[in-house]
């Protein structure tokens, strides 16, 4: 089995299915996440973090924001700009973010924050934002109280973010204190190919032996063609997901 630092930047590998599987985050969510941020007459800046191919970043956009982003893989960047156009890509991590002191209104991370040194990153979120300025976390987690969630799992493995969750949520460091919390219930209708690349973007299905990740795969095959059903003759399957948000402001 990969190493968590391995498994950690090994999405540029699979960032086509990463865009392809991976679900949107609800607008309501965002909005949430971004909500202490808003100043009058001004469109919020915003860093989005391991933005990954854009998943985040385009619904920031969509609601006015400014956004730059940041991640460690330049593939997932090149998909990011391919995939929102005329947001400016900078490489960097949680940790270490190429912005000045006190530049942004928001820093977010999506599907991200199991990743870091929680206590670094949180202090150099500090360092970006203006006072007031709110850090949001967010993941879309598959809702096992649900058969076929569950039956997924089961094949390809619970991801670090889905124990991070089930284990009580984030931590987070100085200068934030608690964290605020909503949770959002949603379901995503998906065909066999748009599940097989959500099942092939993740980490632990990334760097398997190629043996073990076909293995998967046909396993994922298998446990769609016994829960899918026809609609306007496609096959697809309803996964339902939680998607839950975190916020803290900074002092």
């Amino acid at each position: 089995m990969a190493d968590r630092e391995e498994m950690s930047t090994s999405f540029g590998a699979a960032a086509s299915a990463y865009e392809s599987g991976r679900p949107e985050y609800p607008r309501e969510a965002v909005e949430w996440l971004l909500s202490p941020a808003r100043r009058e007459a001004h469109a919020v800046r915003v860093a989005d973090v391991g933005a990954g191919t854009g998943k985040l970043t385009r619904t920031i956009v969509e609601l006015g924001a400014d956004v730059v982003a940041v991640d460690p893989d330049v593939q997932m960047l090149a998909a990011l700009r391919a995939n929102v156009r005329g947001v400016p890509t900078f490489v960097g991590s949680a940790e270490r973010m190429p912005l000045p002191d006190a530049s942004v209104d928001a820093v977010v991370l999506g599907q991200a924050w199991h990743w870091v040194d929680a206590e670094k990153a949180a202090a150099e979120a500090g360092r970006v934002l203006r006072p007031g300025g709110v850090l949001g976390l967010i993941w879309n987690i598959r809702d096992e109280s649900d058969a076929f969630a569950r039956g997924l799992t089961a094949v390809m493995h619970a991801s670090t973010a889905e124990r991070l969750i089930a284990d009580g949520g984030p931590m987070v460091g100085e200068p934030f204190g608690d964290l605020e919390a909503r949770t959002w219930h949603w379901t995503r209708t998906m065909g066999r190919a748009e599940l097989l690349d959500m099942v092939a973007s993740r980490s632990y299905v990334i760097t398997a032996a190629p043996g073990d990740r076909d293995r998967i795969l046909f396993e994922v095959e298998v446990l769609f063609d016994r829960s899918c059903r026809v609609e306007d003759g496609v096959e697809v399957v309803d996964l339902p997901y939680r998607t839950e948000a975190f916020r803290g402001i900074r002092p």
